[in-house]
């Protein structure tokens, strides 16, 4: 019987270069282009960085130590790829056909793979009946064992059955992904966004899941032995249950807008320090001044073009808040958690008290990874000791505002940055911004 495999193509840089040019071509509508196509081909070890490649065809390639770091791969096929120990930090591979590939050891830090296809599925390479190659689509489960997915974005990625042990998906985007009966024994899901993700009869033995959120999240059979949840944010009230107040939410914040519109004639200013004010959803355009919610939890509230000069929102949550265009001049933020927060246009500036006072903002020890701070205004801002990695704050106005001890880790920044800011003393990775 003919026992002929699958022939596999080895590539070298020159190659891989001109297919990589013919593709793009073809993308920009000139003459002499192709499709990529670098299915079945060896290609270990090779550069695709920063390379457009969406569409391009990788069916079972070789792409071991690969760096494809910053490619635009998106509805790219992998189809049974092998990415041991490939670079795909920063990554576009949204709608890739990723099924059965094999990622032990990749990094995907920062790669987005929203709606990508992570399921079972492999090529077999011998048809032992009619001793024929036969390139059919068979079931194994895809392999991410050790992968780094650190900050990467797989909302709606299809990840049923995958193999995934001791995988890292720290701070990862995974809203609404299947990951239905899962292999994510001692796999990390710190700071993890896991809302309405279908983890159901998954293996979760031993995994981290510390300060991620699990709100609506599917747990039914799920193994969870040693998983460590603390204090990761659930469907269950977070401190005071506002629908028990004394008097209705919705009173108390008219009665502070009075407040406001009427220079404190009216109405009253509310507190809701430790509320779990998540059933609001929305006070966007509100005026509320001098608001007080120390410890509150506003995970995912809708305060776009909100006044809130001078809030206390000190140890707040607000994950994954819509800030944008909010007025938070001289607001304490201290110890605040804004990951993933919206605050472009945001005004962090100082609030003028009198002719010669300002009361700058504060995000002192504050947790600001992966925010969008594009546009804002951070003039004078106290941000000591805060985690700024990942954050976009290109384009932000940061005159004289105070960086000590601060970590910039991914962050991106504008070019007068540490030209314009008042002290980074002591900042971590401000020089690789």
């Amino acid at each position: 019987m003919n026992e002929r495999g699958i022939v596999y193509k080895k590539l070298t840089q020159e190659m891989v270069d001109a297919i990589c040019d013919r593709h793009e071509r073809l993308w920009s509508g000139r003459g002499g282009g192709a499709r990529a196509s670098f299915a079945y081909c060896l290609a270990e070890g090779l550069n695709f960085a920063g390379r457009d490649l969406s569409d391009a065809d990788f069916t079972g390639a070789v792409l071991v130590s690969a760096d494809l770091s910053g490619c635009t791969l998106n509805s790219a096929s992998f189809f049974g790829a092998d990415l041991r120990r490939s670079i795909l930090g920063g990554a576009s591979l949204r709608r890739a056909d990723m099924r059965g590939a094999i990622l032990r050891g990749a990094d995907l830090t920062g790669a987005d793979l929203s709606e990508t296809d992570l399921r079972e599925g492999t090529i077999a390479q011998v048809d032992k009946v009619h001793g024929l190659a036969k390139l059919s689509h068979e079931k194994r489960a895809g392999e991410m064992e050790t992968a780094n997915f650190t900050g990467a974005n797989l909302s709606r990625a299809k990840m049923a059955g995958v193999a995934a042990q001791k995988a890292d998906f720290t701070d990862a985007m995974m809203m609404g992904t299947r990951l239905v009966r899962a292999n994510l024994r001692a796999t990390c899901f710190s700071g993890a966004n896991l809302e309405g993700a279908d983890m159901s009869g998954a293996d979760l033995t031993d995994a981290d899941m510390t300060d991620s959120i699990l709100v609506g999240t599917n747990l039914r059979m799920a193994r969870l032995d040693g998983a460590d949840r603390t204090g990761a944010l659930t469907d269950e009230i977070v401190g005071e249950d506002v629908s028990q107040l004394d008097e209705p939410v919705a009173d108390l914040i008219a009665a502070h807008m009075l407040w406001c519109e009427t220079n404190g004639a009216k109405g009253k200013p509310s507190v809701f320090d430790g509320a779990d004010m998540r059933g609001l959803r929305s006070l966007a355009g509100k005026t509320l001044t001098a608001f007080q919610a120390r410890g509150a939890t506003l995970y995912g509230i809708d305060l776009e073009g909100a006044q809130l000069q001078g809030a206390k929102l000190e140890r707040a949550d607000l994950r994954m808040a819509c800030l944008r265009g909010a007025d938070l001049r001289g607001a304490d933020l201290t110890g605040a958690r804004l990951n993933n927060a919206d605050m472009r246009d945001c005004k962090l500036g100082p609030l003028l008290l009198a002719a010669d006072r300002l009361l700058p903002a504060s995000l002192a020890a504050a947790k600001v990874r992966y925010a969008d701070m594009r546009g804002a205004d951070l003039r004078h801002l106290k941000g000591t000791g805060a985690d700024f990695s990942y954050s976009k704050m290109n384009g932000a106005d940061v005159r004289k505002a105070l960086f000590t001890g601060s970590c910039f880790t991914g962050t991106k920044i504008g070019s007068r940055f540490r030209e314009d800011i008042g002290a980074a003393d002591g900042a971590v990775d401000l020089d690789a911004a």
